[in-house]
């Protein structure tokens, strides 16, 4: 394989708590895979932390990892997206979002501190979940005759295809996904069969 088709991510939203003198750094993760889930999911905790000092936090998208971003809401340069992001790099993950949320209590933390704040309260947030792995996917659709329908199940069997959807009647209509690393391959199987038609429609 040229390229990597696989990667690790979070099964599902967790939390993770860090205090230290006196302020309390809430992380909060989330498995998402788009910039409008990110979005939505800060506003989410912005709604429910009104008066928190900072919501920092850091993402990575896409099975290439180069979709990332660090913020630090306010708080000294590179004190607390960086580390964040830090956390997230560590344990190779991507489509995540960490941010973690800051009450001041009054003591200053120092650059050495907030670092270590924001990251342990990351660290947590990860702990406390369940990484997962999954693969790239494209998804394609075929169009045959019924009479063909054995040597294309043969072929989803063989290749342990996931069929998403399926109409069977004279002319059959069917859509299925197929991890990227052997997309080539049962493209030009499917190919082969007489009269059926193949179309990709799009990479998951």
């Amino acid at each position: 394989m040229l390229f990597e088709d696989r990667y690790l991510t979070i099964k599902e939203r967790s939390t993770g708590l860090f205090k230290d003198r006196g302020s309390k750094f809430s992380g909060y993760a989330f498995p998402v895979h788009s910039e409008e889930e990110i979005k939505s999911c800060i506003a989410e905790l912005k709604k429910l932390h009104p008066t928190a000092t900072h919501h920092c936090y850091a993402f990575r998208l896409g099975a290439d990892k180069q979709s990332f971003r660090a913020s630090d809401d306010g708080e000294p340069a590179n004190t607390a997206g960086k580390p964040i992001l830090g956390q997230i790099q560590s344990k190779d993950l991507t489509n995540i979002l960490i941010v973690v949320v800051r009450y001041f209590g009054g003591t200053l933390l120092g650059v050495g501190g907030l670092i270590n704040a924001y990251k342990l309260a990351a660290a947590e947030a990860i702990q406390n979940t369940v990484i997962i792995e999954k693969t790239v996917n494209d998804v394609y659709e075929i169009t045959f005759d019924y009479l063909q329908m054995n040597k294309v199940m043969k072929i989803i069997k063989d290749e342990e295809l996931k069929i998403i959807s399926q109409q069977s009647e004279l002319s059959c209509l069917l859509s299925f996904s197929v991890r990227k690393g052997n997309s080539n391959s049962v493209y030009d199987a499917m190919s082969k069969i007489s009269g059926l038609e193949i179309k990709y429609l799009k990479t998951i």
